[in-house]
């Protein structure tokens, strides 16, 4: 009879995770719920003070290395993958959280706007995985995967009301994030990878300030527990994803929006 070992199951120590976006925001909190369960953690964001600031401090917590980039940009994921492949010999977790959004009303929408969050939040998850692929493989097995962690959105669940500007590439280019997540899936299971998306609600960072200043009421009243994500809860599921605990999940989207998409 086996015996489950509640205190390693969701340990990633001796785990190599890359968080992109991981400078602040909900990026920030994975890569700090990382460092907490014993994992050495890469953050990578475009702009470079920031990302070695967030790195700096970190590391208080664990080994934090910052490694500047913008995934958007062939050539910055082209770098991205050359600088951890020089340093690790694999990697076992790969955390796609870079984003962007667009607002504007719909006759006015810019194509180049749309452009941009596509090649952030879509194109680029596509192309940093696949390049990410040999060193993710060297770290899978069959009893303990590689794990791809997607940051999708609620708002690529169910259509976004609340908020009268329109963010039609952020919601299309999200929803995109959770089927190709699920292509990936299929694609990667037989090689001892893992994807799968989280799909958050509101949590607070730069991205959602001003909205959540401005219809932070609204927002709560749409949630059937009445308040937004908090840190924790954003590490938690992230840690449950690149841990023992999750090795047999693959191919979900898990909201962690307080119910708000379904109300």
């Amino acid at each position: 009879m086996s015996i489950i070992n509640v205190s390693t199951l969701f340990s990633l120590k001796g785990k190599v995770a890359l968080v992109t976006g991981g400078s602040r925001g909900i990026g920030r909190m994975i890569a700090e719920g990382f460092l907490q369960a014993g994992a050495k953690v890469y953050v990578s964001s475009r702009k470079i003070e920031a990302c070695n600031q967030a790195a700096e401090e970190l590391s208080r917590i664990g080994p934090c290395e910052s490694v500047p980039a913008d995934v958007s940009d062939p050539d910055g994921r082209a770098a991205l993958v050359n600088t951890i492949t020089e340093r690790e010999k694999t990697l076992h977790v790969l955390v796609n959280n870079a984003g962007a959004n667009w607002g504007a009303p719909y006759e006015e929408f810019p194509e180049k706007g749309f452009k941009k969050v596509l090649d952030v939040n879509l194109t680029g998850v596509f192309f940093l995985t696949r390049d990410f692929t040999p060193l993710l493989e060297q770290a899978g097995s069959a009893e303990d995967p590689a794990r791809v962690i997607n940051v999708g959105s609620m708002d690529g669940v169910h259509v976004p009301t609340i908020i009268p500007t329109g963010v039609f590439a952020y919601s299309s280019s999200k929803a995109g994030v959770h089927h190709l997540s699920k292509s990936l899936a299929v694609e990667l299971g037989p090689r001892h990878i893992t994807v799968n998306a989280i799909a958050p609600g509101y949590f607070e960072s730069k991205m959602t300030a001003e909205v959540l200043e401005t219809y932070g009421q609204a927002i709560k009243d749409a949630c059937p527990l009445d308040r937004i994500g908090r840190p924790e809860e954003m590490a938690g599921i992230a840690i449950y994803l690149a841990s023992r605990a999750g090795a047999y999940t693959n191919g979900t989207v898990i909201p962690v929006d307080g119910g708000t998409c379904i109300s």
